[in-house]
């Protein structure tokens, strides 16, 4: 495929079509200032806003670099197949019908492999996408009006919804956007093509994905890496659900990975910043843009309110982030400056005393900076430039202006209210290099999004999957037997045809046993298991009752202190996704579990570990004894070995027991490709 830079940063422009969405193109073309040559390809036309027409595109007085087709989508193929014969840089297809409308529409899935066809190596946008804005250079490829303003520099949008996309324009938080692009259905070029060539311009601050699902995780993994190279954050946004990792349900690994974990997992090996709403996708965006990503998770919060001081620390909470405690030389600062009636603290109150004093705010706000606190903010409403004047607080901007340039710390003024935060203050804040920050809650995701880029590593190695796997479900003693090999301890075993030759197992291994019907995947709810068997009675009792003809028979493992559940989950959107939880019957219920993507190494999987809530219990709790971490570890590490070793579709143990001197898998399943 041709390179994207020319259908993204177009000299001449031709729009195919005459409806009002091809009028809107040339119309924002035009409003927007490009300077390029725009031209218009209609049957009937003779001029579509002042801009000359032609009757096909072989007619076309230049080769252009970027089309926007605006006609029925049998009539889009047509166009864009003799656009890519004249050698054009890009087109975006606007029309719907296609892959998207395939259960609607018996030909939606030949006609997106027709156009894919037609295009040949001419990159192009869509179907059924609304195409995209440079802001930059005032090249809007976009059938819509938008809220876009020229821009020098700024951050790049990528986002699989034209809708989303449109509302974002109309934004009012003083985030500069450079690149707003739309993906459409990515029949051909697709989210992670598009958004490696925004990378490309040097104008892009900061890259923002709002993804409903990646198309291509080799792909994907080369973005990150080549934004990491270049030192671009990138801040993602992800809905949805992976129909992948949800196909494999029989497990508890699935129902646990099968959500948003492998995803949030993946972009975190990657080194970008997620989020959860577009309120902080925005505000990180703006954030990133204005300061780059910052050091640590440290802030100092100043506010003339107790109140506003109280919900800031309030909003802080769950998060990572921490508000350090202030020096002697601060508080010795602070007290000249505020007098003896202001309690001293961070957040900081510092009440009305000082109010209008731009000097006098200027040293309370630097002095709050002069600790380890990576970033200030100051809370500040604005008041109503309708009915109020804003000449006071007007001043407090002066003031941390001041703090700025006196400690060299990024700092931000933070409307807790979205609306107090006027559009005209937030560009003269942006201006002045002070982030402009809407929303408690969102502007504390997007500090701790910045502190979390700002201590990024280089993306780490991924195990990209490569072809299908046709898995089929090993039975348990046979998942022991892999596991075992790849070095995983398992209780000593035996399979028997009947509850007599079980009872005579269970005599060999000695008690107490373990007994297990074969062929459950949840032997708890059928019934199928017997723990605590101590005489050949006890077996064939617990034998009579299970549905079962053949019989897994185990040496009884005591002395556990937890239970951990160990998975891994093959999902070909996001890799292999390791799932690590409180195990035993109860794991969905626990809601305790954290997940990495495979490779890990035994560094991560203890940093893992130790964010489970049973974690404690791990640790030793209450005056138990502590379990061997690094037999679990081995253990995670041999599961690991296992997966990718093998052509795996999921591995899980659960419980794997953790005592002071074991670790051993007491139940397993594997589905697996077998030979």
């Amino acid at each position: 495929m041709r390179s994207l830079e020319r259908l993204f940063r177009p000299e001449s422009i031709v729009v195919v079509g005459g409806g009002f969405w091809c009028e809107n193109v040339v119309r924002e073309c035009r409003k927007s200032g490009f300077a390029g040559k725009i031209c218009a390809v209609h049957p009937t036309r003779d001029e579509i806003w002042e801009c000359p027409v032609v009757r096909s595109v072989a007619e076309l007085p230049f080769v252009p670099d970027a089309a926007f087709i605006g006609v029925n989508r049998h009539a889009t193929i047509e166009t864009v197949h003799a656009l890519s014969k004249s050698g054009a840089g890009g087109a975006v297809c606007f029309a719907s019908g296609f892959r998207e409308a395939s259960a609607e529409l018996d030909d939606g899935n030949s006609l997106q492999e027709a156009l894919v066809e037609a295009a040949g190596d001419m990159p192009f946008l869509g179907p059924n996408c609304y195409g995209f804005i440079n802001a930059l250079d005032g090249a809007s490829l976009w059938p819509d009006q938008h809220g876009l303003a020229g821009a020098e520099t700024g951050v790049a949008i990528l986002t699989q919804s034209s809708n989303i996309a449109l509302n974002l324009t109309m934004q009012t938080r003083g985030l500069p956007i450079a690149y707003l692009v739309t993906a459409g259905n990515q029949a051909q070029t697709g989210l992670s093509a598009i958004a490696d060539a925004l990378l490309s311009d040097e104008r892009v601050t900061a890259i923002g994905l709002h993804i409903e699902g990646l198309d291509d995780l080799a792909a994907f993994v080369g973005f990150a890496q080549r934004a990491h190279a270049l030192g671009k954050p990138v801040v993602v946004l992800k809905v949805g659900r992976s129909q992948q990792a949800r196909t494999a349900a029989i497990s508890h690994t699935a129902s646990l990975a099968g959500s948003a974990a492998g995803a949030s997992a993946l972009f975190k090996k990657l080194g970008l910043a997620e989020v959860t709403n577009l309120a902080a996708f925005l505000e990180t965006l703006k954030l990133l843009h204005t300061v780059g990503p910052i050091v640590d998770n440290k802030i100092a919060s100043m506010s003339c309110s107790g109140g506003e001081a109280s919900l800031i620390a309030d909003a802080a909470m769950g998060r990572r982030l921490e508000f350090p405690a202030l020096t002697d030389t601060q508080s010795r600062t602070l007290q000249e400056v505020l007098g003896v009636k202001v309690a001293l603290a961070n957040p900081l109150d510092y009440h009305t005393y000082i109010w209008g004093d731009v000097d006098a705010m200027g040293r309370v706000f630097s002095a709050m900076l002069e600790s380890d606190a990576a970033m200030g903010i100051v809370v500040l409403d604005f008041p109503r430039p309708d009915r109020c004047s804003l000449d006071e607080w007007l001043k407090v901007i002066d003031a941390v202006e001041i703090a700025r340039e006196n400690t060299s710390k990024p700092i931000g003024i933070l409307s807790s209210l979205p609306e107090n935060m006027p559009e005209n203050v937030a560009l003269e804040l942006l201006v002045r290099g002070i982030s402009p920050l809407c929303g408690m809650e969102e502007s504390l995701a997007a500090i701790e999004a910045a502190a979390f880029l700002g201590n990024r590593q280089a993306p780490n190695s991924i195990f990209v999957p490569t072809g299908s796997i046709e898995p089929i479900s090993l039975d348990e003693a046979k998942a022991k037997d892999l596991l075992k090999k790849h070095g995983v301890a398992v209780p000593c075993k035996a399979v028997a045809p009947s509850g007599a030759c079980a009872a005579k197992a269970a005599e060999d291994l000695g008690f107490p046993v373990v007994l297990k019907g074969v062929g459950f995947a949840h032997k708890s709810e059928a019934g199928a298991v017997k723990l605590d068997l101590n005489s050949a009675d006890d077996v064939l009792v617990a034998a009579s009752g299970m549905a079962s003809e053949t019989f897994l028979v185990e040496e009884m493992v005591t002395g556990a202190l937890a239970e951990l559940l160990v998975g891994v989950v093959l999902d070909p959107a996001h890799g292999y996704v390791l799932t690590l939880a409180a195990g035993g019957v109860l794991t969905e219920l626990f809601d305790d579990s954290v997940s990495l993507i495979l490779p890990v190494t035994r560094t991560e999987v203890d940093c893992a570990l130790e964010e489970l809530k049973i974690a404690r219990v791990l640790n030793g709790y209450r005056g138990k004894p502590a379990c061997n971490r690094s037999l679990i570890i081995d253990a995670i590490m041999a599961v690991q070995a296992c997966a990718l070793s093998t052509a795996v579709a999921e591995v899980e143990i659960n419980p794997l027991l953790c005592g002071e001197t074991f670790a051993v898998a007491a139940d397993a399943l594997i589905r697996c490709e077998v030979s």
